[in-house]
């Protein structure tokens, strides 16, 4: 079997995921090339080699610019803060490496446009992590909506709420411009407006009424480094600095095919730990998915006589019927965060063999009509008008 030999460059949350992913692919899947985890990159902070060490990674560096000059190298996986991704991928491309970058692409609208630009010049392959596609649900929800089983889309209602983000975390990148780009919006809406595009197979082609607002305005200075998590083990001093990020963004869009929809983005709203959903109202029926129950899928079929019609909740783990599920666990022995990144590394082997994914990978130029809707609602927000995605380019 051919091996692709990949290559890490950031740690922490995401790199723990990312990590699993490329070394539990192959017992769970028989994909068409064996990921080597062949070397993982850090700060000197988060001490490379006892990551790489406890993780399964063969070698371990601080210089990811000579990571790059190593020809046994296939892939690239970037899994550092959104401001970095920028340098990295590009500095990659050139150096005739595939790419598979966390999302969303970049920090910024040019940014992304510089990758996508490098990305068309390049006989590479490029990858986004939009993890959330690979959720069994998410992509029946899509097949659903592909074979016509909600008829047109009228309706599409999107959402995710968080609430880790209490006064007592201090000010790790996330809430800083420079290193994120923007904050629950770049972070949490991203996701949800990649999943409605993904899930409708529309574009949405208006923005209007958004709304951004930082509730807390001063953060505690962290000192050291995260311990894996969002912003778990992370020390404060006594020190504050400003928060440049929104707290939460929320905007009215239109889709192409005639839909209206609303988007919400929130790391304060108390009680939701990691809401992630949609719900998509058709002609035909209609569909609902919350990723706290990320197993399951609302369907409601609105052919059926009106006497019996009402909601259906379809448990995505039949290995026969839903995707991914055959390569996990018997019916209703259910899947959780990290199955999504397994789920990708799968498609992203396929994909770098010219074999079909089980459902579409984002490429840097996919993740740029995202990044154009987050850049649109950005200037919605700012300006307080409506944009049309024809302004961003």
């Amino acid at each position: 079997m051919r091996e692709i030999n990949v290559a890490m460059i950031g740690e922490g949350f995401m790199g723990r995921t990312h990590s699993n992913a490329w070394s539990q692919v192959s017992k769970f899947f028989k994909p068409p090339a064996r990921p080597v985890m062949h070397t993982s990159c850090g700060r000197p902070i988060e001490h490379p080699k006892m990551f790489a060490n406890h993780w399964g990674w063969a070698h371990a560096t601080t210089d990811w610019k000579g990571l790059l000059r190593n020809p046994e190298i296939d892939l690239i996986d970037i899994v550092t803060p959104n401001h970095l991704h920028a340098e990295m991928a590009k500095a990659a491309i050139e150096a005739g490496k595939h790419v598979s970058c966390e999302k969303p692409i970049a920090g910024t609208l040019p940014e992304a446009r510089e990758m996508v630009e490098a990305a068309r010049k390049a006989r590479v392959k490029t990858f986004v992590w939009y993890n959330y596609r690979r959720c069994p649900a998410v992509a029946f929800a899509h097949k659903l909506v592909k074979d016509g089983a909600i008829g047109t889309i009228r309706h599409v209602r999107a959402f995710y709420l968080q609430d880790w983000a209490d006064e007592s975390i201090p000010l790790v990148w996330r809430f800083q411009k420079e290193g994120s780009g923007s904050g629950a919006h770049g972070d949490l809406n991203a996701h949800i407006i990649d999943m409605t595009r993904f899930v409708t197979g529309e574009e949405i082609t208006e923005i209007s009424g958004a709304i951004a607002e930082t509730f807390i305005k001063q953060r505690k200075l962290m000192v050291g480094a995260a311990a894996g998590g969002i912003a778990a083990g992370v020390q404060s001093g006594a020190e504050t600095g400003p928060v440049t990020v929104d707290d939460t963004l929320l905007f009215l869009a239109r889709f192409s095919g005639g839909a209206v929809a609303s988007f919400e983005a929130a790391r304060q709203a108390t009680g939701n730990q990691n809401r992630n959903g949609f719900e998509i109202n058709g002609s035909k029926g209609s569909l609902k998915f919350d990723f706290e129950r990320m197993n399951e899928l609302q369907f409601y079929d609105a052919t059926r006589p009106r006497a019996v019609q009402g909601w259906t909740t379809i448990m995505c783990t039949h290995g026969g019927d839903h995707p991914y599920s055959a390569n996990w666990w018997p019916d209703a022995h259910t899947l959780g965060y990290e199955h999504g990144f397994v789920n990708e590394a799968y498609d992203i082997l396929c994909a770098l063999t010219n074999h079909e994914p089980t459902v579409p990978i984002p490429d840097f130029e996919d993740a740029y009509q995202t990044q154009r809707v987050l850049e649109a609602a950005l200037v919605s927000a700012a300006e307080r008008r409506p944009v049309p995605l024809s302004e961003i380019q």
